[in-house]
């Protein structure tokens, strides 16, 4: 769940969830790994599956 899209209820939902967790860890994990690799990797995906269901 950390490493989810959704870069702002995640974090919340770990922190409600898991209070001994550490911050850093599912913060890092949902923004610095999550982010760039949808940005990068993600995206187009999600463009050409979007461009061939249009099909």
């Amino acid at each position: 769940m950390t490493a989810s899209a959704s870069y702002i209820a995640a974090p919340a939902a770990v922190r409600v969830s898991l209070p001994d967790a550490n911050p850093g860890l599912y913060v890092t994990a949902s923004l610095a790994l999550t982010f760039p690799l949808n940005l990068t990797i993600g995206i187009p995906i999600y463009l050409e599956v979007a461009s061939w269901l249009r099909t």
